[in-house]
């Protein structure tokens, strides 16, 4: 197979991942939303291996929009960053097999806490989704690596989820240009939202 036609059918497979998760929405993600909406707290996202790192990204994304967010290290977890969190946030733990040990570690000193819990995995029958409150299904057919093995689709799934969650709370917030420009002064993305004429504009020795 030629490089193009590899990257083709990189594509496909994870165009119809992403396509495919329409299907598999609950209204579990309409109460994960409200449940954001109405809580006093953070909402902390963790994972490990991969999900963690999309993780990072999802937290980013939506700190940048409007809902106070950061990523928790579930190993660093276990050995004192739980502190990290309080009885008010929401935690939403991410793991493609729902088996990940370090994820499963940290949701009894979690439950203890009264901090609700969303799991976000790819196997609905898997420990993490008997444990959560909330289940968001990230289910796929089959990875876009041609072993199988590297995290692929299920990865762009799960971003594709986190930003799913990002665009309904920013609407439900009435999130509007201005609130964005808010949280991003630096880079052309600020100079743009930001900089007004009275800015830049001369206004003496004219």
């Amino acid at each position: 197979m030629k490089n193009i036609e590899i990257a083709k059918n990189v594509f496909e497979i994870e165009s119809d991942t992403v396509r495919n998760l329409s299907n598999l929405l609950t209204e579990d993600f309409s109460n994960v939303v409200d449940l954001v909406l109405k809580s006093k707290g953070r909402f902390v996202i963790s994972g490990m291996g991969k999900s963690g790192h999309i993780g990072v990204k999802i937290a980013a994304t939506l700190a940048s929009t409007g809902t106070p967010s950061f990523f928790m290290h579930p190993a660093e977890a276990i050995h004192g960053d739980l502190g990290m969190l309080t009885k008010d946030d929401v935690l939403l733990a991410i793991s493609n097999s729902g088996e990940s040990e370090e994820i499963l570690k940290i949701i009894p000193p979690v439950k203890r806490m009264g901090i609700k819990l969303i799991g976000m995995a790819g196997n609905v029958n898997s420990s993490l989704a008997r444990e959560s409150d909330y289940f968001l299904n990230i289910s796929i057919e089959k990875e876009a690596c041609p072993l199988q093995l590297a995290p692929m689709s299920s990865t762009t799934a799960t971003l594709a989820m986190g930003d799913a969650l990002a665009a309904a709370l920013m609407k439900q917030r009435d999130f509007k240009p201005e609130d964005f420009a808010m949280y991003h002064p630096g880079g052309s993305l600020g100079r743009n939202l930001l900089t007004r004429v009275k800015d830049i504009m001369t206004t003496s020795n004219l």
